[in-house]
């Protein structure tokens, strides 16, 4: 089951290092005696290789594909979760499992990095107790941890209104964080996002 899920964390977070390779490749490839002046760039609609874009909204999830060359290319539902501030903290981005056993979802769950990991991640709807899930790996990036999702956990975010994302601060273990996740268009986005098969 998992195996799916670490291919698509690593290439979605493969994919924000994309630009950055791409900016060294150009400039070591510049020729040493390059003219000073910006010749510009062609402007293309739409969004380029590697980037993520939203196709299409449903409440308050994204459809959130990465461009690709193939035909389709692949969406998952994503929200980013937000502080009292607006600041954005994490980030929920969750498909569809075929034969993947009791797992009829998955979700890559995406904190900061000064999270206290042996602390776990708690999901919990509308006030109920939650689950608690570990962290997988930690890289540049954040802290991800990859969960799979039973058909009662996807039931109780379609009849939820508001879930509660729980981290703990490494610098603060005393501390919990709690951050809103929005149930609005949940159904709607779910039965829309792509399904991944084991």
């Amino acid at each position: 089951m998992f195996r799916h899920l670490t291919f698509l964390s690593v290439m979605a977070l493969t994919v924000y290092s994309l630009p950055a390779m791409a900016q060294e490749t150009t400039q070591s490839e510049a020729p040493a005696a390059a003219s000073p002046l910006d010749l510009g760039q062609e402007v293309t609609d739409g969004p380029q290789l590697g980037e993520r874009y939203s196709a299409d909204k449903f409440g308050d999830w994204d459809l959130a594909c990465i461009k690709t060359d193939a035909e389709k290319d692949p969406c998952s539902l994503l929200q980013i979760l937000r502080d009292e501030e607006n600041n954005p903290v994490a980030e929920i981005s969750l498909f569809r499992l075929e034969n993947s056993g009791q797992a009829v979802a998955g979700a890559t769950v995406v904190v900061p990095l000064e999270t206290l990991l042996t602390a776990q991640l708690t999901i919990a709807i509308d006030g109920g107790n939650g689950k608690r899930y570990n962290y997988s790996f930690c890289n540049p990036i954040g802290c991800v941890a990859q969960i799979g999702l039973t058909a009662e956990d996807v039931a109780a975010f379609k009849r939820g209104a508001l879930g509660k994302v729980s981290l703990v601060p490494a610098p603060a273990p005393d501390q919990t964080v709690e951050l809103s996740l929005s149930l609005k268009g949940f159904t709607a986005g779910y039965d829309a996002v792509d399904v991944v098969s084991n």
